[in-house]
């Protein structure tokens, strides 16, 4: 056998490859543990990362040891319940299956998502569950490349390789302006998600849909999924005239409350609020929150069980699969100001 001339800091999957006389994606599944591969092969694959003193060198030692191996769990937020919920689930069902979880917080920042996809990588994890801020990053299909399992969830990512479980954003955003609509708002404004975020994109071009349907005028302003974009977005659209809001998540709810609230004005008896996600405080507000809900523990279960399915062997094609909001009726919406008296008006008048 041929030995590659790079230094061994310098050492990378392709040239272990080289010397065992295999693929890079075989020593990578030699290196996860995936039963798809032969005895005999795994063990040479070791033998050469021995050798050449490789990083996963650790790894190896373990998998003779038969520790567990870890998934890695990327979100966007971790302050986000939204992600909080996904996390928990992901991690039960993991854990049931005798997996260990890594989890990873990008703070929506892609220079951030890069460093801990690297992480993921060098640590040879046996899959991911990745909610991207960078959906076309190529640490993604790296990782892939490297032989783990992936599946996008809430967002998708740009490699087709890669399982996805989301929720139909634009049917939310949708849903909440119909609601508004036929509650008798004109002026329904939209606090909007980060700019070339999946979820943000979908939910306002619903909005959008709608508004265009009902013959009214988008009134959108930039929030960024955070408490404080919220707040300032919401009393933008207040000073515009906005008598019903449509907030894209529940982070930016609780700044839209609050935004309502430093404005001297009440909900719902001066302004309707509709907000996407279903945090669980949304029935403690004073009125409840009338909110589009989407089943994060369902979908996170989902996305675990695909993961799971593909470590295992069972799949070989990429599954996509979507999981509708559902509109909850609370105490936040109303007729807007002026409404039932100009419906009073008009009745005296045909009198």
């Amino acid at each position: 056998m041929s030995r590659p001339s790079s230094s061994r800091a310098s050492l990378r999957i392709r040239e272990v490859a080289e010397v065992a006389g295999v693929s890079p994606a075989t020593v990578s599944r030699a290196l996860n543990g995936t039963a798809v591969v032969r005895q005999a092969t795994r063990e040479k694959v070791l033998a050469v990362v021995d050798e050449l003193g490789y990083r996963p060198n650790r790894v190896a030692g373990n998998l003779r040891r038969q520790q567990v191996q870890m998934i890695g769990v990327v979100v966007s937020d971790i302050e986000n319940p939204h992600f909080t919920q996904m996390v928990r689930a992901v991690e039960d069902a993991a854990y049931l299956k005798g997996y260990r979880v890594l989890l990873c917080n990008t703070d929506e920042a892609p220079a951030k998502q890069r460093e801990y996809l690297g992480v993921l990588i060098a640590e040879r994890v046996a899959g991911a569950v990745i909610s991207p801020t960078e959906p076309g990053a190529p640490e993604i299909g790296e990782l892939i490349d490297h032989g783990a399992a992936v599946v996008a969830f809430d967002r998708a990512v740009a490699d087709r390789r890669a399982d996805a479980v989301l929720a139909a954003n634009a049917d939310a955003g949708r849903l909440a302006t119909q609601h508004l609509v036929a509650t008798g708002h004109k002026r329904v404004g939209f606090v909007s998600g980060l700019l070339g975020i999946e979820t943000a994109a979908g939910r306002q071009a619903g909005y959008e849909e709608a508004m265009a349907a009902a013959g009214l005028p988008p009134m959108v302003a930039l929030g960024d999924f955070r408490v404080e974009g919220g707040r300032r977005a919401a009393a933008d659209l207040l000073a515009r005239g906005a008598s019903g809001l449509i907030v894209a998540n529940n982070l930016m709810a609780v700044g839209a409350l609050k935004s309502v609230k430093d404005a001297g004005l009440r909900v719902p008896a001066d302004v309707s609020v509709v907000a996407i996600d279903d945090p669980p405080w949304a029935e403690l507000t004073d009125p409840p929150l009338t909110t589009l809900a989407q089943p994060v523990r369902e979908m996170a279960v989902a996305a675990a069980e695909l993961l799971v399915g593909r470590l295992e062997g069972r799949r070989s094609r990429p599954k996509r699969q979507v999981f509708s909001f559902e509109l909850r009726h609370r105490g936040s919406c109303c007729r807007p100001p002026g409404a039932a008296h100009a419906r009073v008006r008009r009745s005296k008048n045909e009198l």
